[in-house]
């Protein structure tokens, strides 16, 4: 078996969880290689005996069974970045907070690498964004993809901004709000979430569009097909507005038409533990729990 490692960064506190993964890993005779950064940073604090490194996307290939994050949700995004449509599967070791996408607790590592080297789990896919803008912008080309959603904001002002928006080519409204976000249902736990938005389960076939603190109060998340392009244009007092793909973000200007819709690849997630979308909700939402002291 053979694996990539990615972390964004070392935390001190992770190290005995990070000294437990390379140990199964060398224990079980795993080949693993580790992303160069995140390396860098590690290897100052943990001894690895044998560390190969990896610098970009080109080369990870079919070669390599997972992909295991160590960190939070927003590890698994920046990940995302090096998967790509390689299909390589993600297993997320959640050493974060909340973890909806890094479902694999610290303490469950050992069980988990035993699991995955005796073939006891299964692969959810996730579907993502596509993003295409005219004009084009030039640092989207190689990056025009999000895991869990793309949002419209403002940048330099106060003032509240116009998303003139459009499904399949049709007039759907124009927001004046702070934004507007599309969600997948993976990021319907995420930003949209907080600006009031739904749960959407992991295989509905849906987006959702979410408006940030609109004005027009009868403005309300909207829940559509997955099929949908989704185009709109921004307005307002500024000339230039933030256009967010996870946590990357860059900049547009007025008018710009941003097109959005489902992309052609997948992103392949590991579940283990029986650790379901719905056992995660009622985890990290105390759904089902009397929290009255």
């Amino acid at each position: 078996m053979k694996i990539a490692i990615y972390g964004q960064y070392y935390k001190p506190e992770d190290k005995k969880y990070v000294e437990e993964l390379f140990n199964m890993l060398e224990t079980n005779s795993v080949t693993f290689v580790i992303e160069k950064n995140y390396y860098s940073g590690l290897k100052k604090h943990i001894e690895i005996s044998t560390a190969k490194t990896f610098r970009s996307y080109k080369e990870l290939d079919n070669s390599f069974d997972f992909m295991v994050t160590i960190g939070g949700d927003g590890t698994i995004l920046r990940a995302v970045t090096f998967i790509r449509n390689s299909n390589i599967p993600i297993v997320g070791i959640n050493t974060g907070r909340l973890g909806f996408l890094a479902t694999v607790q610290k303490e469950e590592i050992k069980n988990a690498i035993e699991q995955l080297i005796n073939g006891e789990f299964i692969v959810k896919e996730r579907a993502l964004l596509s993003v295409t803008t005219s004009p084009k912008i030039k640092n989207l080309a190689a990056l025009n993809f999000a895991l869990n959603e793309v949002s419209v904001n403002r940048k330099n002002t106060a003032s509240m901004i116009t998303v003139e928006t459009y499904l399949d080519n049709e007039y759907l409204t124009s927001y004046w709000a702070d934004g507007l976000i599309i969600a997948t249902p993976t990021g319907s736990t995420g930003y949209s979430l907080s600006c009031g938005g739904p749960i959407i389960t992991p295989q509905a076939k849906s987006f959702v569009l979410t408006p940030i603190a609109p004005h027009n109060l009868n403005a309300r998340p909207l829940v559509i097909p997955d099929d949908t392009v989704i185009k709109f244009k921004v307005s307002g007092r500024e000339d230039k507005f933030f256009l967010s793909l996870d946590s990357r973000i860059t900049t547009i200007k007025r008018n710009t038409e941003v097109q959005v819709e489902k992309s052609k690849f997948n992103l392949k997630m590991v579940q283990l533990n029986k650790q379901t979308f719905i056992k995660t909700l009622r985890e990290k939402l105390l759904w089902g729990q009397d929290t009255r002291n």
